[in-house]
């Protein structure tokens, strides 16, 4: 039997067993040199500026009339966590625009002085499809000073693309702050929209 036969198998041998909390592939984020040559064509082309233009404008609805904001998208708005996610599934975008729009999120948060904690993928056998996420996850570089409260800008920021069946299903934002004496207040989430909703090239 050929390697390339030998791990299908395997790998559809660990689909079967994964679990909900137990994956059958875990394995760090990486884009080949032909990924990154497109997306970085894709950054200052129609289609970025499309989406990103569609979202400031169900933001700006969604501030003013919630309920009138489009059935493609949702805006999460809690004490401690503020976000959005859009429902890809929904949309004509194909899988590759929406990874170009989760990578390009992540590159936009890292201007506000954000390191990169983890840059991730995993797959797991659900009972209806096989489920894949893309997540990235985002920390303030904080300054520690025992003198000071710490600067925690918009808390961290965790950003996942849904596949189901290799077919693009949402893409989630969030931004989860401190509750903290230790922490100075976060900043405003429509600051954060403003950051990704950019036209200045990551």
């Amino acid at each position: 039997m050929s390697s390339f036969w030998q791990r299908l198998f395997r790998l559809e041998k660990a689909v079967n067993e994964s679990s909900p909390s137990q994956p059958a592939i875990h394995e760090l984020i990486a884009r080949s040199p032909v990924y990154q040559t497109d997306y970085t064509q894709w950054k200052t082309g129609f289609v970025r500026r499309r989406l990103t233009d569609w979202l400031g404008d169900q933001y700006a609805i969604y501030r003013r009339r919630p309920q009138d904001i489009d059935g493609g998208i949702a805006f999460l708005n809690t004490p401690s966590s503020k976000g959005f996610i859009i429902y890809f599934h929904q949309t004509n975008y194909s899988r590759t625009e929406a990874t170009y729009l989760f990578d390009y999120f992540k590159e936009r948060v890292q201007t506000e002085n954000y390191r990169v904690q983890l840059s991730d993928l995993r797959t797991y056998n659900r009972r209806d499809w096989v489920e894949t996420v893309e997540k990235h996850y985002l920390k303030p570089r904080l300054d520690f000073d025992p003198t000071k409260k710490q600067q925690q800008q918009f808390g961290n920021v965790t950003i996942e693309l849904e596949i189901r069946n290799d077919q693009v299903h949402n893409l989630r934002l969030r931004a989860t702050h401190y509750r903290d004496h230790l922490y100075e207040e976060a900043r405003d989430f429509r600051e954060l929209m403003q950051v990704l909703l950019s036209n200045s090239e990551s």
